[in-house]
Formats: structure tokens, sequence, C-alpha cells
């Protein structure tokens, strides 16, 4: 039994009960965090017994695959993993077991290039608002991150005007996509969404003084049947013993920041 596995089955409470009680726990969750679960629900899976389904959609908006809307339609689920903000008003609207909110991780934008590009400069603000001016293309996200783009860091480089034609929001599909089929020049999304898509290379992060960082938490499901399992495996994902996994994601430890959204 290696140290993961150990840790699960102590967490767990641990013994032949776990594969003979073996639960499918449905978690719905958003982009940012699926990178992360898609790695180590394998892991739980193995240590537990338990399955673990998942079904992903946006964590705000009105599109059907949205996940406030599947919850509004009655669509079951044990657990959400998504922006914390949007986590908050589930949790308002009585969607969400009380005390049951996890902290997972942080998430920051970045920028791509098609694969083989050139790979332009925005390691400071003004690198990034020359490279951004020279683009003959901007791709951003429909998510938290894309309407901190569209809203705020276009006038903060001061170019919101020099860009309005030439920007635009990709919906329900990964930016980095269409930035991979050379629909566009550069493309804004989470890094933990930009890394997994092939055809995209990825240039780095914004700078932090322009940057925008999304918290990412996970909650039980009020009226699930698998509240306690749903429980467990937001611990499991919040542990010590897999930082290192969601860090390989693009994602970050939680640390406090001004600019973080919860």
């Amino acid at each position: 039994m290696n140290r993961l596995t150990l840790w699960v089955a102590v967490a767990l409470a641990g013994n032949a009960s776990l594969t003979v009680n073996a639960t499918e726990i449905t978690v719905m969750i958003s982009g940012g965090f699926s990178a992360a679960l898609d790695k180590l629900a394998p892991q739980y899976e193995a240590a537990t017994g338990d399955t673990v389904r998942i079904i992903h959609g946006p964590s705000m908006g009105n599109s059907r695959e949205a996940i406030p809307r599947r919850l509004a339609e009655g669509q079951a689920a044990d657990a959400v993993i998504m922006v914390g903000y949007a986590l908050d008003k589930l949790q308002q609207a009585g969607k969400i077991a009380p005390e049951s909110r996890t902290e997972l991780a942080d998430s920051r934008i970045g920028m791509v290039v098609r694969e083989g590009a050139e790979k332009p400069d925005i390691s400071t603000v003004e690198a990034l608002k020359a490279t951004l001016l020279h683009a003959r293309s901007i791709a951003y996200s429909d998510s938290a991150s894309g309407r901190y783009v569209q809203t705020k860091l276009f006038s903060q480089l001061g170019i919101a005007d020099s860009v309005q034609q030439k920007a635009k929001m990709i919906e329900k599909i990964p930016v980095a996509s269409v930035v991979a089929k050379g629909d566009f020049a550069v493309g804004f999304q989470q890094v933990s969404e930009l890394l997994p898509v092939n055809g995209a290379e990825f240039v780095g992060r914004i700078p932090e003084s322009v940057q925008y960082v999304t918290r990412f938490a996970g909650a039980a499901v009020a009226g699930s049947a698998h509240q306690a399992d749903a429980r467990r495996l937001l611990s499991y994902l919040a542990s010590p013993q897999v930082q290192a996994t969601i860090r390989e994601t693009g994602l970050d430890t939680l640390t406090a920041t001004a600019e973080t959204a919860r």
C-alpha cells in the first residue's frame, strides 16, 4: 500500500467495508478544476472502491449545461466543484449542504498561441499591452476569467477601444481549441483549462499586477443520498498528499490574494 492509498484508507476509516459499501459519487464540475479531478479520480477509486461519475458544465450562465441550471431543473448530483462565488449563490439558494464547502485551489489566467507560432512577450504589463495591440485576433472564455478580460483587463491596459473589433468571447468550448485551429492568434483562459488542449502552446501567465485569481471550491449537494461520501471525496481533493498533482494541472495551492474571486 503506497502513501496515497494509506492516507485515503485511514482518512476514510478504511477497512474491508470500503469496497463492500462502494458508492457512485456524481460530481458536477466546471472547467478549471476538471484536469485535476481527471487525474485524481482514478486514484481515489482504486483506493476506496467508489466510482466517481463526472458531469461537466460551466459555473454560471443560462446554458443547459450550466451547473446552477442543472440543479435547478432537478438533475441529481452528490457534489459540485466550481468557481467559489458561484458556489456562494448555490448555497444562498439552499442547494448546498450546510458546512460542506471545501476550498480546493486557485486558478490564474494564462495565454496560448497556436503550436509552432512565435511566442510573444507577456512578461510585463507593457509587453502584454503591446502583444494584444499587435495580435491579429484575441479569444477569451465565457467564464469568470473571460469576463474579467473583457470588462477589466482591456480597460486597465487602456486598449479596450483598440481591440474591441478583434476580441471575441468563446462560448462552451475551450479557448485553446480555437487557437489550435488557427481561428484566433492568441487566447486567454485559466491556465488549467489551457494546458490540456493539443495544438496550442502555452505562453505563460499574465503579469501578477493585472492578474485575476479564481477560487475553486466544492460542496456536497443538499438532498443527496451520498453526502458523507461526497464530503470524503472533497476532503481527499483538499489533502496535502494530492497538492503536487493539482499544481501539475496549472492550479495553485491556496494563498491569500486581493484579487481572489470567492
